[in-house]
């Protein structure tokens, strides 16, 4: 099995027939495996390597003033997250499992900050984001990438609905304050061994709606859980973006969706040069006070709904707490 190539331009601006084919090819990548590459989603390159240069700039930064944008000791994925704090396979099973050999820094809910207006569910956790100062034209860069990975993100949520059956436009009353996260998350490279079962990033599934990920072609990349147990490479392709299902996805769709297990690998041991590698995600999810229980054409007599239902913003909240408490301390 391989992560299957989607065209959404068929979408947004086909026939009647290619948007059909979309949609039919989109209901069946996350019935099976719950990824999908996409191109012809509109986003220039340009941008994203103009984001990825600054980016690793910012990470080369002494740690002290990248940790000004950092709101430690919190629970909080926003802000920097500097190395040993994250353990994303903790997410999984609560297992005990080691940092993730990576650090990020993250922004929240652009359009939140901009009109200065906090979501009724989770008001405490949402706050101001905490910009660096340096690199110059880094907060540009990911304004405009917000807006066009915003328009994506709902171009999505429309391409969902018919391939669930459901009415053009179901999600529209979901998704209508997003809930966003912006993460640029950078792999050093390792001088040192890796401590036994750590990675770059531990298996773990996503935790909400969709996430739209930019990663790089460096060694030591993302590998997704294929039905049969063996873990298959996502290559990376120029121009493309990667996506994939997340839990509250699985949830609504009574797992008829797969939020799938996938994990970054290290790069080969006995590699000459650098593995360094950087990743734009964008995470998608309902508004933050959406109640998720099962969709109307996801049950059935013989297929009853197998989760109670869950307010999205708890369920976030909930997955960032496991995969950070042992680092920064139990409650």
């Amino acid at each position: 099995m391989q992560v299957p190539v989607i065209d959404v331009a068929g979408f947004r601006a086909g026939d009647r027939d290619r948007r059909r084919e979309v949609v039919r090819q989109w209901a069946r990548a996350f019935e099976t495996i719950g990824f999908a590459t996409v191109v012809g989603h509109g986003i220039p390159e340009t941008l994203l390597d103009e984001i990825h240069r600054l980016a690793l700039q910012f990470f080369d930064r002494p740690l002290g003033e990248k940790m000004r944008c950092s709101f430690q000791p919190e629970k909080t994925g926003q802000g920097y997250v500097p190395m040993g704090v994250e353990s994303v396979a903790r997410t999984l099973d609560g297992r005990e499992a080691p940092h993730d050999l990576c650090e990020a820094l993250t922004f929240s809910n652009l359009e939140w900050e901009r009109l200065g207006a906090k979501p009724s569910a989770g008001a405490a956790f949402y706050r101001p984001n905490l910009w660096p100062g340096r690199p110059a034209g880094l907060r540009r860069c990911i304004g405009q990438y917000f807006d066009q990975a915003y328009a994506l993100g709902q171009l999505l949520m429309r391409m969902s609905a018919p391939a669930l059956d459901l009415p053009d436009g179901y999600f529209d009353r979901y998704y209508d304050r997003m809930a966003t996260t912006l993460r640029l998350v950078q792999y050093p490279d390792h001088e040192g061994d890796p401590l036994p079962g750590q990675l770059r990033y531990g298996a773990h599934t996503d935790y909400t709606g969709f996430t739209i990920l930019r990663q790089d072609d460096a060694p030591g990349g993302l590998q997704v859980l294929a039905p049969g147990g063996a873990w298959i490479e996502v290559p990376p392709v120029r121009g493309a973006l990667v996506v994939n299902a997340g839990d509250l996805l699985a949830r609504w769709t009574n797992d008829r969706w797969k939020s799938n297990v996938h994990r970054v690998v290290n790069p080969p041991r006995a590699l000459t040069g650098s593995a360094r590698r950087l990743s734009i995600v964008f995470f998608t999810g309902p508004n933050p006070d959406a109640r998720i229980e099962c969709l109307p054409s996801c049950q059935s007599a013989a297929r009853p709904p197998k989760y109670p239902p869950v307010v999205a913003h708890e369920h976030l909240i909930s997955k960032i707490r496991a995969s950070m408490e042992r680092q920064l301390g139990s409650e």
